[in-house]
């Protein structure tokens, strides 16, 4: 063979080489581009797993570590297998689990095998990462589509049916890390979700900022545990108006992290108060909702319903406990972007030392606030036994 032809069948010889080791799936990182479309993808990386879910993927029960984003991208399914644990890298924003529009996550535990998102710090704290953002096509206040409040994601439409998946028997730690002062995760984000989506059984602890938090839409929520919120423990905005029925939140005592405005139920009608003229306004339904301070950090408001914002409130109960400082208010619906609608109804029972039940502000519109003294109602504790929170 001429020195010529000798040089050519060794650089085909090299090329081919080359490209079977680009396509056997060895996990040599040769052919990583982001998206994780099967188990044998070099993308794919049980201890340290993030990227694109670019296929309808069925993750086996066991821990992962959480290394970075791990973004669910339209049309395509993530499966988490019941029993399943996921540790988050701490210190980072950069960390969280996102299901796009047209996306959905079938994150189905049971009772006996619950799915948990926890801190991989050993000494977790609240912010270590993100939390679980869903991004659906159901309305929000004034129409359209919006972007995300962080990481810039598309959320809102006309769908109010819409099914972003499921989300069972799941538990969320150490969450709410913080972009600035104004953009923080929460613990559960539900971003324009529809009501074809199920969410029950599921909990919110140690979280930076909000524990739930909804953006409009029409999703319903049963069976919500939180413990241990630095911000709110419910909050609403933008045209959400689904129900949220049986929701425990405390405070513990000793727990004295707090935001400069904490909160059990923050409700706003429009995003920000900025559009008081917007269709389509929140006014969800909360029924049996249980909410108690035992920390040294008072509350701002026990209840703050505003900026057009309806909503039927009904069997909220109250306990602050002896070391629990005066809220600011019990009911406010009150605020200087716009106070509530009202069409809003509270019926509220407290109980506690420093707890005035008659420290309420219906508002210019007038909202019916109806508050008692009580030492019983609120949520049923015994739906919460799955988490061996209570004793």
């Amino acid at each position: 063979m001429n020195t010529i032809k000798k040089f050519l069948f060794l650089s085909a010889l090299s090329a081919a080489i080359i490209s079977c080791s680009k396509d056997d799936n060895n996990n040599s990182g040769s052919d990583k581009d982001g998206i994780i479309t099967s188990l044998t993808d070099s993308d794919y990386n049980a201890n340290a797993l993030k990227g694109k879910i670019g296929a309808n993927i069925t993750l086996p029960v066991g821990e992962y570590i959480l290394d970075g984003a791990l973004v669910v991208s339209s049309p395509y399914t993530l499966t988490i297998m019941p029993g399943t644990t996921f540790k988050a890298r701490p210190g980072g924003t950069d960390v969280y689990v996102a299901v796009e529009q047209g996306a959905k996550i079938n994150a189905a535990g049971t009772a006996a095998a619950p799915i948990k998102f926890t801190s991989n710090s050993g000494n977790p704290r609240s912010g270590d990462w993100g939390g679980i953002l869903i991004m659906g096509k159901a309305p929000i206040s004034g129409g359209g589509s919006a972007t995300t409040e962080v990481v810039d994601f598309t959320f809102g439409g006309s769908d109010a049916a819409d099914n972003s998946g499921t989300l069972t028997y799941v538990v969320v730690e150490y969450t709410g890390a913080r972009i600035n002062s104004d953009k923080e995760f929460n613990g559960f984000t539900f971003y324009g979700v529809g009501s074809g989506t199920t969410v029950n059984n599921i909990v919110s602890k140690y979280g930076d900022d909000d524990a739930i938090e909804f953006f409009g839409g029409t999703v319903n929520v049963t069976n919500l545990l939180v413990v241990n919120a630095k911000d709110d423990m419910f909050d609403y905005t933008q045209g959400y108006s689904g129900t949220i029925d049986n929701a425990y939140g405390i405070r513990e005592f000793g727990y004295n992290d707090a935001s400069n405005d904490p909160r059990g139920i923050e409700g706003d009608g429009n995003f920000d108060g900025l559009s008081p003229t917007q269709s389509g306004q929140s006014n969800p339904t909360m029924t049996n909702i249980t909410i108690v301070s035992n920390s040294v950090v008072s509350l701002s408001d026990v209840v703050k319903v505003r900026r057009n914002s309806k909503g039927t409130f009904t069997n909220i109960f109250v306990s602050l406990g002896a070391s629990a400082p005066a809220p600011n208010d019990f009911v406010d619906c009150t605020d200087g972007a716009g106070d509530a609608d009202g069409a809003t109804t509270i019926t509220i029972i407290g109980t506690g030392t420093n707890l005035d039940i008659n420290d309420n502000k219906a508002g210019v519109n007038n909202a019916t606030i109806n508050a008692s003294s009580g030492t019983s109602g609120g949520a049923n504790i015994t739906a919460f036994g799955w988490t061996g929170y209570f004793i």
